[in-house]
C-alpha cells in the first residue's frame, strides 16, 4: 500500500510540470466567447443601450449607455487580456460580475437550460412547450423546404436562453481568479518572474 501511495505521489509531482495547461485551456475557451460578445455590443451600441435601458421590452437598467460601455469593454478588452494571459486574476473579477448580471437580469426567468431539451430533468414549462414548437417547425420545414440541406450542418434546436452558459462562464472565471494565467503560457507568468528578480 505504501508503494502504491509513493507511486501516486510521484505521479502528482510530475503533473505539476503541466499545471499551466488547465488555466490555458480555460483562457483559450473563454476568450473568443467574451471577445465576440463584447464586439457585438460595441458594434450595435445604440441597440444594446436601448435594450439595457428599456423597462418594457429590455432590462430596465439605470444609465444604459454607461452599462453598455462597461459590459462591452469588460468582455472585449477582458477577453483579449485573457487570451494573452495578462492581468488574468484582475480581469476575471469584472467579467464574473458581468456573468452574474447576465445570469440574474437576463436569463434567470428561463431556468437552467440554455438549449431547450424537454427530456432533461431540468426542463421547465417553457422548455416542454419548446418541444412542441420544434416538432411543428420540423414538420413545416420537411413539407415546404429542403430539409436535408437545412439540417446538413446540424439539427435544429430551440434556445431556452437559461442561465447555464452564464453560470458556466462564471465558474470558469472563478477558477482563473484562483489559478491565475498559469505557468509558461501566460504573460502573467513572465511578468511575475521578471518582477521577482528585481
Amino acid at each position: 500500500m505504501q508503494k502504491l501511495f509513493s507511486l501516486y505521489q510521484s505521479l502528482l509531482q510530475k503533473l505539476t510540470y503541466f499545471d499551466g495547461l488547465a488555466p490555458l485551456a480555460l483562457r483559450v475557451y473563454l476568450a473568443p466567447v467574451l471577445i465576440q460578445a463584447g464586439y457585438n455590443k460595441l458594434s450595435h451600441f445604440e441597440d444594446t443601450a436601448a435594450w439595457f435601458g428599456n423597462p418594457d421590452w429590455g432590462l430596465g437598467l439605470p444609465m444604459p449607455e454607461l452599462m453598455t460601455a462597461l459590459a462591452a469593454g469588460t468582455e472585449f478588452v477582458g477577453g483579449i487580456l485573457l487570451l494573452i494571459g495578462l492581468a488574468t486574476r484582475f480581469v476575471a473579477i469584472p467579467m464574473m460580475v458581468t456573468m452574474l448580471v447576465a445570469a440574474f437580469a437576463v436569463h434567470w426567468d428561463k431556468g437552467w437550460l440554455a438549449i431547450a431539451d424537454s427530456s432533461s430533468w431540468l426542463a421547465n414549462e417553457n422548455v416542454i412547450e419548446a418541444g412542441e414548437k420544434l416538432a411543428a417547425a420540423k414538420t413545416i420545414l420537411q413539407q415546404h423546404g429542403n430539409y436535408e440541406w437545412l439540417t446538413s450542418s446540424g439539427n435544429f434546436v430551440i434556445l431556452n436562453n437559461g442561465i447555464e452558459f452564464a453560470v458556466t462562464y462564471f465558474v470558469m472565471l472563478l477558477a482563473l481568479l484562483f489559478l491565475g494565467g498559469g505557468r509558461y503560457f501566460s504573460l502573467d507568468y513572465y511578468v511575475h518572474a521578471r518582477l521577482s528578480k528585481s
